[in-house]
């Protein structure tokens, strides 16, 4: 897989993906920028938010099952000092539907432990939890 991203103007880049969407990156105006774009940490934690959830939506579709809702949560801990990279990952998963909690547990560990390879790819400690119809989950994951 091959991005490019190119320099539009002060810190403003705008980069393109092999499928063809662009995606536009920039720093706040405190930094330098011009605030025109989602900061590169901000899409990281949608890439991973997004990873996941593609995962446990196809899960969930295989097992017959059609959530009325999806929404993710995501929250990443970052370390005081350079690089500053996410120490810790936070992902909460906000469904709505006729969906048995062992299964909405089961894709949400498969994603989790095998699928998601945006997960997998960042160096942070990933945790996760979960709520259907409203009622937080009981299992540990």
């Amino acid at each position: 897989m091959k991005n490019v991203i190119r320099w539009n103007e002060k810190l403003s880049f705008t980069g393109s993906t092999p499928s063809g969407h662009p995606i536009h990156m920039d720093a706040s105006k405190d930094a330098g920028g011009e605030n025109r774009g989602a900061r590169p940490t901000e899409l990281l934690l949608n890439a991973v938010a997004g990873c996941t959830a593609i995962d446990i939506v196809s899960i969930l579709k295989k097992m017959r099952l059609n959530p009325d809702s999806f929404e993710v949560e995501i929250d990443g801990e970052r370390a005081e000092s350079h690089p500053k990279r996410f120490t810790s990952i936070h992902v909460h998963y906000v469904l709505e539907g006729d969906l048995p909690e062992d299964k909405v547990v089961r894709a949400i560990q498969l994603s989790k432990d095998t699928y998601c390879s945006v997960a997998h790819s960042v160096n942070a400690e990933l945790t996760v939890s979960y709520s259907i119809n409203g009622e937080q989950g009981s299992k540990e994951m």
